[in-house]
């Protein structure tokens, strides 16, 4: 099927060997090259849709984007205009990493722009959430070290994505591989001061406090990213596990799984609420992530659901070595037979064998079972 493209179209579906609207005329190929074949999404500045490359023998998936601003206003429409062509700008620059999509056109058409990427094929975590249940430990290391690296390059060519939330992200079906999406929020600090204060975009739920008054850092993405994670692992909404009335995070009373306490440490500091305590760089994460491996986590230490009053263990007896009790069960045998306590450090010399070797007497003997008793042989 084609979509037609027309917003005001009344019968926008056509067959899908025909090139113009067979309701209202217009042109259903895109640079003559992209096939719309159904909408999948729409807000106050636009609509997506699925499409298909006729110009590749595949006709591989595509995804176009239109800019339809339906907000009144002028100041409201020139800062949708500028963010559509910004989004642009942003995937041609950054659409090089595997974990980000491509831009494959960006063009006007009968007075509409369009901008035209590589459609990603999967769910993103939301729907994962929604269908699989909280995440654990293990998930949610893994999509730290994922999507640390795509922010890294982000930051690295001065973009901060300002939108890093459970929807934005897409698992791919083909190799399971975490993609960051939807970059219409997107800000370049090149060239400008980072602490200018701007406009306050990005989902409330997900938005660092300083972002809120237009003053987004590479830490922000940092603390959206963070709230991800609590979203994840609680299965609420962010607000739901922030304490307004003592400004706290109570995340941890809410876990679905119980997770190591060196983990629920770096969340919490991706996600506080002043700027300078929180991290700063996409780096140092990667770095407390990489010394506090699954591996090396203490499996007692462990940050439960449900906070628990469990009996203490009684400290454990450690045995001695057997060089140790061989020494003091020798100075009890001399004590016993009034001979001479030998010191420590002097190795007892081996009696010298004969043909007819004593019978061991009745000390020894008692010290054999009581040296068998220590060290586990009895």
């Amino acid at each position: 099927m084609s979509y037609c493209l027309n917003p005001h179209c009344s019968k926008p579906e056509n067959p899908d060997d025909v090139k113009f609207c067979l309701t209202c005329g217009t042109k259903l190929l895109l640079k003559e090259r992209y096939r719309a074949t159904k909408p999948i999404g729409q807000g106050g500045f636009g609509r997506t849709f699925l499409a298909v490359d006729e110009d590749k023998p595949s006709k591989p998936p595509c995804v176009i984007k239109q800019f339809y601003p339906q907000a009144q206003g002028t100041n409201t429409v020139q800062k949708a205009i500028e963010l559509f062509n910004q989004e642009a700008v942003q995937l041609d620059e950054l659409g090089q990493h595997p974990q980000i999509p491509a831009l494959l056109a960006y063009c006007t058409q009968d007075d509409r722009q369009y901008l035209v990427q590589e459609f990603i094929n999967g769910l993103n975590l939301a729907q994962e959430l929604a269908n699989r249940g909280a995440f654990n430990e293990i998930q949610i290391r893994q999509l730290l070290k994922d999507l640390l690296t795509v922010l890294q390059f982000c930051h690295t060519k001065q973009v901060i994505h300002r939108d890093i939330k459970p929807e934005n992200i897409i698992r791919r079906g083909s190799d399971n591989k975490l993609v960051i999406v939807d970059f219409g929020a997107a800000k370049s600090t090149a060239g400008e001061a980072l602490n200018r204060t701007g406009t306050s975009i990005g989902s409330p739920e997900y938005v660092a406090p300083e972002q809120m008054r237009g003053r987004a850092i590479f830490a922000s993405d940092l603390y959206s990213l963070g709230v991800t994670c609590i979203n994840l692992l609680t299965g609420r909404s962010p607000f739901d596990s922030y304490d307004t009335h003592n400004a706290a995070w109570v995340w941890r009373q809410y876990l679905q799984n119980p997770i190591s306490n060196d983990l629920g440490n770096i969340i919490d500091k991706m996600v506080e609420t002043i700027p300078s305590r929180r991290y700063q760089t996409t780096d140092a994460v990667i770095k407390d992530l990489n010394i506090q491996s699954p591996a090396v986590i203490p499996p007692t230490i462990i940050s439960q659901p449900v906070k628990q009053n469990l009996p203490t263990s009684p400290p454990a007896v450690v045995p001695q070595t057997p060089s140790q009790l061989e020494k003091e069960l020798l100075e009890l045998k001399t004590q016993f037979t009034g001979g001479k306590v030998q010191p420590q450090n002097v190795t007892p010399q081996p009696s010298v064998s004969t043909n007819n070797p004593p019978q061991k007497d009745a000390v020894d003997k008692d010290l054999e079972e009581m040296k068998a008793k220590f060290l586990g042989n009895g």
